[in-house]
């Protein structure tokens, strides 16, 4: 698959599963009571936001303006681990029943390594991996920990 294929693929799959995450959200206003189920709502809104603004960033420099894509995933990543650190920070109380609820700690240090990176692209060389297909694979990685944090998330809150 082309690069630039991929990234388009991936953007519009992540804002249409922030739209999808809005209806759940929506459907259930008892999460709006808690402010740590709130919380942590927002944040599975913010692990398919950021993705979908990184892959958007990745079409808008791609290879023809690397500095565009970096700029815009250096920003990105530092953005993803501010949130899901605080996040984290103010979410200990919540119960981890599952184990990416339990393993919430590797988004800021995956976001982390997008910052890396987007600072030194030259190190996916050294992967034999060309530098937006190794962010695209960080990228991979952020959506599937999304997707079951979503489903770990919706899974326990119906059970309470």
């Amino acid at each position: 698959m082309d690069i630039s294929t991929f990234y388009a693929v991936t953007s519009a799959t992540c804002f249409t599963l922030v739209g999808l995450w809005w209806s759940v959200v929506k459907s259930k206003q008892e999460w709006f009571k808690d402010e740590v189920t709130r919380r942590l709502a927002g944040g599975v809104y913010a692990s398919f936001l950021i993705p979908g603004l990184l892959s958007m960033g990745a079409q808008l420099g791609g290879t023809a303006q690397p500095i565009l894509w970096q700029v815009i995933f250096l920003f990105g990543g530092l953005a993803g681990v501010a949130y899901s650190s605080r996040l984290l920070q103010r979410t200990r109380t919540a119960d981890s029943y599952g184990s990416f609820s339990k393993n919430r700690w590797a988004i800021p240090l995956l976001y982390g390594i997008v910052i890396l990176f987007a600072l030194f692209p030259g190190l996916a060389r050294l992967l034999g991996l060309q530098p937006l297909q190794m962010e695209g694979l960080l990228v991979t990685i952020l959506i599937l920990i999304a997707h079951m944090l979503a489903w770990e998330f919706m899974t326990v809150s119906m059970q309470k």
